[in-house]
């Protein structure tokens, strides 16, 4: 029988300025550790397996490779705009109604 995988996690810090960094990465119980720490703090939570293997390969405090720069910067973009946070003096297109509705909010509200 194949024994099931034990989860794995990894948590990035991203603060606008610098490229994103490892602070977080591990297995089993540990993996499980960051996920709640995340659920508890309100950090959106993604899961992709390719992704993941690649971000476990890079050292605690190393910033992501470049070629993972266009990935993660989607994947921060999109967990900014669902929790309604958007850049300083940001102005969304016009034909994009869309980035002013509150995720929380149901769409016949």
């Amino acid at each position: 029988m194949n024994k099931p995988k034990d989860k794995q996690a990894v948590a990035l810090f991203y603060d606008g300025k610098n490229a994103p960094a490892v602070t977080a990465a591990g297995s089993g119980e540990l993996a499980e550790q960051i996920i709640a720490l995340a659920r508890e703090h309100g950090v959106p939570l993604f899961e992709n397996r390719e992704l993941l293997r690649m971000l476990m390969d890079i050292g605690l405090g190393e910033e992501i490779p470049e070629n993972l720069y266009l990935c993660i910067a989607q994947i921060i973009a999109f967990a900014y705009s669902i929790q309604g946070k958007f850049p300083k003096d940001w102005t969304p297109p016009a034909d994009r109604a869309d980035y002013y509705l509150d995720p929380h909010i149901p769409d016949d509200q």
